[in-house]
C-alpha cells in the first residue's frame, strides 16, 4: 500500500514538474512584444466596450505572478515531502540494494525538481519584469 502511494506520488510529481516546465518554457520563449500587444489589445477592447476599469498589462502580470507563486509553492511542498519519504525509505531499506537505489533515485529526482522550480521562478520573474 505504501509502495503504491509512493509510486503514485512520484508519478504525480513528475507529471506536475514536466507540465510546469513546459508551461514555463512557453512563457519564457515568448518575446516581450507579445505581452505589449496583448495589453494594447486589452486596452482597445475595454475602451471600445466603455469599461473604464481596464488598466492594461499590470493586472495580467499580477495574476501571472500570483498563479506562478502558488504553483511553485505547491510543487516545492510536494518535492520536500518526496525528499522526506525518500529519506524514510532509505533508512528502512535494510541494506537491500534495490530499495536503496530506489530511495536515492527518488531523492535525486526531488532535488532536481526543486532546482527546476527555483530556476523557473527566476526566469518567469525576469520575463515579467521586462514587460512592465
Amino acid at each position: 500500500m505504501i509502495r503504491t502511494l509512493i509510486n503514485s506520488l512520484r508519478l504525480s510529481l513528475i507529471a506536475v514538474l514536466v507540465s510546469f516546465g513546459l508551461g514555463m518554457a512557453t512563457v519564457s520563449a515568448a518575446p516581450a512584444g507579445v505581452f505589449a500587444d496583448l495589453s494594447s489589445s486589452k486596452s482597445a477592447v475595454c475602451g471600445g466596450a466603455g469599461l473604464p476599469s481596464c488598466s492594461g498589462g499590470a493586472d495580467v502580470n499580477k495574476v501571472l505572478t500570483g498563479v506562478i507563486n502558488v504553483l511553485s509553492a505547491i510543487i516545492g511542498v510536494v518535492a520536500v515531502i518526496m525528499i522526506i519519504i525518500s529519506g524514510l525509505r532509505y533508512i528502512t531499506s535494510g541494506g537491500d540494494g534495490q530499495k536503496v537505489a530506489s530511495a536515492k533515485n527518488t531523492l535525486i529526482y526531488s532535488l532536481v525538481g526543486l532546482v527546476i522550480v527555483a530556476l523557473a521562478q527566476l526566469i518567469v520573474h525576469f520575463v515579467l519584469g521586462k514587460t512592465k
